[in-house]
């Protein structure tokens, strides 16, 4: 009886109150007597954000693995520790030659090739765009080699966000970043090798990555995601990679599969799959690691849009989610109407293109529209793979159908489907489109080059000898099973 009598005076608007009022008390005597304010507006660390991209980075690297089963279980038996090989091998490649001058090429504040700044034809003035980065406190990483927080090389110094006019802190260490963008430079020229499996010469191999990723992945990083870069400048959209990582990887692919020799006896031979298990589990790992590809790229957003760890993450990761489920599923349905059965190679290559088709759109679209270009990212690559049935090239594990063709469609989607920063429509799909065309015949270009001069000088293919004998014996003396 005395509570009834008590509710109507004391209800929970009134708890309400005391609760924030005690709150309020809580924050004044832990933190002062100032309100608090986001760590990502007052330019301190933001730990939320941060512990994300920590966590993100490291779902990147679990991909390695991932992908060193996805494309290990499609090769032949005796070519499984080459594949492993060649895919690993980026990691330690990579991370000198980022450490070294790939995160100052890439993502440097100072430019080492600009162009611009003059007046235009109505007399006012235009900004200067980048084509390359350069910044000497970055080689080596030196400007994140002091422990003092007033010094200009402190290790906790705060990365701005992606505004080209501005930019606000974003609460994540600068050396942060450079770290979980170090995962994507790592795996991208990793993505290539699957176009040439089977025949590649592991020194050449080794060769190639290094220069690729000087030549190639760092100039179009630049362009494409440093807010001074000329494609940045010019609007072109891509949230985690489609045409940084996977047109360019497509584009890369298709020209070693050009100029390189055919595997011996393709395509009359048969070239069947070891293990579909393997590939299978191999697209489960990529699929994981893939949230943290996507949803971690959220660190690039403009500050309209923080913190990092806020809603454009959490939109990358559901959209993520929707469309690597629906493609498997397109995919699938397209392989069972074309030859009459569902396949687990279907299920696991359609998984990876619905990832592929997502990545640039993923913190830009809907969740329904993410369902749709999962759908149509499925059949589309599912006709990709079949491409090289009619020209007859040997693109021995279908990175061009896949991430050629997926990451360009996934590029085109996002400038028609996009609901931030900009609504899409026909003028962001010209500017898509022309991000994709400068992107491809730059990769094309300079790969072909590279690639001819490696193949000309130290070879870049085995032998048919050694091709015969299989990788694992003749470029590493292991072999992957022992029967005995």
């Amino acid at each position: 009886m005395l509570l009834r009598e008590f509710r109507p005076s004391f209800g929970r608007a009134h708890i309400r109150a005391a609760a924030g009022a005690f709150l309020m008390m809580l924050g004044g005597s832990l933190y002062g007597d100032e309100p608090s304010v986001p760590a990502h507006l007052s330019g301190t660390v933001d730990t939320g954000s941060t512990a994300w991209l920590l966590v993100s980075a490291v779902l990147v690297c679990f991909m390695m693995p991932g992908l060193a089963l996805f494309y290990g279980g499609m090769v032949r038996a005796k070519n499984l520790l080459n594949m492993f090989m060649c895919v690993m091998v980026c990691i330690p490649i990579v991370t000198i030659q980022w450490v070294v001058c790939g995160y100052s090429l890439t993502f440097a504040g100072t430019s080492a090739i600009t162009a611009g700044g003059g007046q235009d034809a109505e007399g006012g003035t235009t900004p200067k765009v980048s084509f390359l980065g350069w910044d000497s406190s970055l080689v080596m990483l030196k400007g994140f080699s002091s422990a003092d927080p007033a010094s200009p090389e402190y290790y906790g110094k705060i990365v701005t966000s992606g505004d080209t006019t501005g930019s606000a802190a974003t609460g994540v260490p600068e050396l942060m970043f450079s770290m979980f963008q170090m995962m994507f430079a790592i795996i991208t020229p990793a993505l290539i090798v699957g176009a040439i499996a089977e025949r590649v010469k592991f020194s050449a191999w080794c060769l190639f990555v290094v220069l690729w990723a000087t030549l190639v992945y760092d100039p179009v990083a630049h362009w494409v995601w440093n807010v001074n870069g000329w494609l940045f400048q010019k609007g072109v959209l891509d949230f985690a990679g489609g045409t940084v990582v996977h047109v360019l990887a497509g584009a890369s692919a298709l020209a070693l599969i050009l100029i390189l020799p055919k595997r011996h006896g393709y395509p009359t031979a048969p070239f069947l799959p070891h293990s579909i298990g393997w590939t299978l589990m191999g697209a489960g790992f990529l699929m994981v690691g893939w949230f943290g590809f996507n949803a971690g790229s959220a660190v690039a957003v403009g500050k309209d849009f923080l913190p990092v760890s806020g809603v454009v993450a959490v939109m990358a990761f559901a959209t993520t989610a929707i469309a690597g489920g629906a493609a498997a599923g397109s995919w699938m349905l397209a392989e069972w109407i074309h030859v009459g059965k569902p396949t687990a190679l279907g299920v696991a290559s359609g998984m990876v293109a619905g990832l592929v088709v997502i990545t640039p759109c993923a913190g830009h679209v809907s969740p329904g529209s993410a369902l749709l270009i999962g759908l149509l990212g499925g059949v589309v690559c599912f006709l990709g793979v079949q491409m090289k049935q009619f020209w007859k090239y040997d693109d021995s594990l279908d990175v061009v159908g896949v991430h050629g063709v997926g990451g360009a469609l996934g590029a085109v989607l996002v400038g028609w489907f996009a609901v931030r920063p900009a609504v899409g429509g026909m003028d962001q799909v010209m500017l898509q489109l022309q991000g994709i065309g400068i992107a491809t015949v730059y990769g094309f270009v300079v790969t072909a080059v590279l690639g001819l001069i490696i193949h000309r000088t130290i070879g870049f293919t085995v032998t048919e000898r050694q091709e015969d004998e299989g990788l694992d014996v003749t470029e590493h003396n292991e072999t992957a099973y022992r029967l005995q």
